[in-house]
């Protein structure tokens, strides 16, 4: 009886014991260790990593070094890169003739190459559509057939129309009026824009991973003002749709003009990769846990780079060094149970490849993921918060969206350890910026895989701007906030069980 109760205890202490202290890890993430990273990822050298460039496979190679010289273990199948393919565009010539004046490329116009396939197409006539706005209770085409047609349009919106959506991809944006165009049935579109003359695309032409589409957009073309005025006719008519089209809708109409419009471009394949490494789990390496951030940026233009220190160099150096303290841990024997991933992905500025690519390709079974912590942009600070309470604070995102549990252990591991106000202004639904959606994370929450976004905000001084340097980052912010990314997936790589899925997905 006594020898029962001795074994029956020793199974309950065992049972209960806790996981080791983390703060003798935490601590190993410094503000200079970061900073000693994030000089070199977001150098010059690195040329602003823009996707499947010479610049991003340098920053690939900075990142795989780092996770083997940790002892991390390969992730894709043996390989610390997972690669996919990209398909770029170089544009070979384009035309726009109207009876016969030949316009000129640059000065007068400009293919969009993002949307636009090999093509010479032939009109005679064209549809103004107005600012070619299609919303809720707002159709700049009522009344109009443009099938098969050659439409032209105001860039904008008139000052009377208002949304909740912003973006190139609202009802109001370039983005999105072309697919309203191609809704309607438009063969081709011209939009009015400003800026001409304009400098040749110095990136060659437009890149993307889908070059089978079950659907292909109008192809389309922004012409200058100068244009505008001889496809109309006559200046007065032009001026006349410009300034009634400022404040207000402007009813469309159909003009006699033969026009020609041509696009050639050629298809370069190439490619680009995620890097993935791991920390092996101890009793649950049957599991995982995904930590995430996105290593490209915006490359250069011209002979202007693009450093990308915060956007997303801030993230990518919280994760080397997260990868490091978990990897400290694992060499003293205190590493986690279940297995932690550490992937730095490209494309994210480009539409989210790299984390879509693995999501539909995964290395390691998705319902066997517990959670993807992703962190994008989190060295500086958000502009509107300058006049607030505090700058100790991080924007969280998604961590009530699939898991009642996910929040629970957010919240508990920033009131031990790092005692962060954590702001949850982007995670209302009605948010018109749509936070939710817009970053890697997306990919893994889409697959029904719980998630945490880190972020430090909309409202950043040099964000998309050459002036994104490394010298503008809050380091010991920076640190504080990847302590808090290392603490909570402490826990979750370390807790009994994996996390409930018990939400469903919008």
């Amino acid at each position: 009886m006594n020898l029962f109760l001795l074994i029956f205890s020793s199974v309950i202490v065992f049972a209960q014991k806790k996981s080791p202290d983390p703060k003798k890890y935490a601590a190993t993430i410094t503000a200079d260790d970061l900073s000693k990273h994030l000089y070199i990822v977001a150098g010059a050298e690195m040329e602003g990593r823009e996707t499947a460039s010479e610049g991003q496979r340098k920053a690939a190679m900075y990142i795989q070094n780092h996770f083997t010289s940790l002892g991390l273990k390969p992730a894709n199948n043996g390989s610390y890169q997972m690669y996919y393919p990209v398909f770029k565009d170089s544009i070979v010539g384009s035309e726009l003739k109207l009876d016969g004046k030949a316009f000129e490329l640059y000065k007068d116009f400009v293919p969009v190459s993002q949307m636009n396939n090999n093509a010479i197409q032939y009109f005679s006539e064209v549809v103004f559509v107005g600012h070619g706005i299609v919303d809720k209770d707002y159709d700049d085409y009522a009344g109009l057939n443009v099938a098969g047609k050659l439409v032209l349009m105001l860039d904008g919106a008139p000052s009377s129309y208002q949304t909740t959506m912003n973006g190139y991809r609202s009802p109001s944006g370039m983005y999105g009026k072309i697919g309203s165009a191609k809704n309607k049935g438009a063969a081709a579109v011209i939009i009015v824009g400003t800026g001409f003359p304009r400098k040749a695309d110095g990136n060659g032409g437009a890149q993307y991973i889908d070059i089978y589409k079950k659907e292909l957009y109008p192809n389309t073309f922004v012409i200058s003002e100068n244009a505008a005025k001889f496809i109309t006719g006559n200046d007065s008519c032009w001026n006349a749709w410009k300034e009634s089209g400022k404040k207000g809708k402007v009813e469309g109409t159909t003009i006699t003009a033969n026009l020609k419009l041509a696009y050639e471009k050629k298809i370069t394949e190439t490619s680009s990769s995620n890097v993935l490494a791991y920390v092996e789990g101890t009793d649950k390496s049957d599991e995982w846990l995904i930590i995430t951030s996105h290593y490209d940026h915006l490359g250069k233009r011209g002979d202007v780079i693009y450093y990308g220190a915060d956007d997303d160099g801030s993230g990518t150096v919280g994760v080397l060094e997260i990868a490091e303290a978990f990897a400290k841990a694992k060499a003293e024997g205190k590493g986690p149970r279940r297995n932690v991933m550490f992937m730095t992905v490209s494309g994210e500025e480009k539409g989210l490849w790299g984390s879509e690519y693995f999501s539909d390709h995964p290395s390691v079974p998705l319902d066997k993921v517990t959670a993807d912590l992703n962190i994008d942009m989190i060295g500086r600070t958000d502009t509107e918060r300058l006049t607030g309470d505090t700058l100790n604070y991080v924007y969280v995102v998604g961590d009530d969206k699939l898991s009642t549990e996910l929040k629970p252990i957010s919240e508990g591991a920033n009131n031990k350890y790092t005692k962060l106000v954590l702001d949850y202004k982007f995670n209302d639904p009605n948010d018109p910026n749509r936070i939710y959606y817009r970053s890697d994370h997306f990919n893994f929450a889409a697959k029904g895989v719980p998630i945490i976004f880190y972020y430090d905000g909309m409202l950043l001084a040099d964000y998309h701007k050459p002036t994104d340097t490394p010298d503008k980052i809050n380091y010991p912010l920076l640190a504080k906030r990847a302590q808090l990314v290392f603490y909570t997936a402490w826990e979750m790589a370390n807790r009994d069980a994996i996390l409930k899925r018990d939400k469903p997905l919008d």
